[in-house]
């Protein structure tokens, strides 16, 4: 039943066309918008020291992995408006399940997303790194994108319908800001960056840039990515639990 759930799920996320393209379309925008303006003269970014077109390509493919991933958080508020949720609970679908299938349906989202991104840079842009340097770009974006996928479950197991949207945008937007995936982290003060290390979007682009060079410490931000990991989803567990008691 949990097998079953789980590719209906991810078939019904992947031919949802306004989800996807809400998804893809701003990331897109963003990455011809910027790409074309700095990434077709071959400069290379002083402080990662890619090329800027990497560079660009790898916060815009965070930034629509981590929309991707977050935006799974209005199927379930819906689900729990038209108790569908409840319903599910008559069946053998197990609880373990069911959560098990919202993060494999996110992450798929998140994939698409980021391949598309990076097809269309390279179509376009043609940047000189090597695609292994691509492939395991983008292979720590796409692990990095966890934890958003968790806080896009918690926050559909507890807003209400009519808090979902803005709680969405407050999340996403100050991850994308704090992550230095929307504008450079150097034009803020740098009390900023001392809180945008707390932060999982700041190690998801640090993920992504050490995957394009295939070098540095990529042991920390997998590590920080990990504990946000076990503790949403314990968090996650334990409100799942808590809901299932009262119903």
């Amino acid at each position: 039943m949990s097998i079953a759930y789980l590719g209906l799920e991810s078939l019904r996320q992947i031919r949802n066309a306004r989800s996807m393209i809400f998804t893809l379309a701003v990331p897109l925008v963003m990455l011809v918008a910027f790409g074309g303006a700095f990434g077709a003269s071959g400069q290379t970014d002083p402080v990662t020291k890619l090329p800027w077109i990497a560079v660009t390509t790898i916060q815009v493919a965070g930034y629509g992995g981590m929309m991707a991933a977050l935006s799974l958080a209005f199927n379930i508020v819906t689900e729990r408006s038209i108790g569908w949720n409840r319903q599910l609970r008559l069946t053998p679908l197990s609880g373990t399940g069911y959560l098990l299938s919202k993060l494999v349906a996110s992450m798929l989202m998140a994939l698409v997303s980021i391949v598309v991104i990076f097809s269309v840079s390279g179509i376009l842009f043609h940047s000189d790194l090597p695609l292994a340097n691509w492939l395991t770009a983008g292979l720590g974006l796409w692990l990095g994108v966890i934890p958003f996928a968790l806080i896009g479950i918690l926050i559909g197991q507890f807003a209400k319908p009519e808090y979902a949207q803005p709680l969405f945008m407050a999340v996403f937007m100050g991850m994308a800001v704090l992550g230095g995936l929307w504008i450079p982290l150097q034009i803020f003060p740098a009390w900023v960056a001392d809180v945008a290390v707390i932060v999982p979007s700041y190690w998801l682009n640090r993920i992504g840039q050490m995957g394009a060079h295939q070098n540095g410490d990529i042991l920390t931000p997998a590590v920080v990515l990990l504990v946000w990991t076990v503790v949403l989803a314990a968090f996650i567990v334990w409100r799942y639990r808590r809901d299932a008691a009262r119903s």
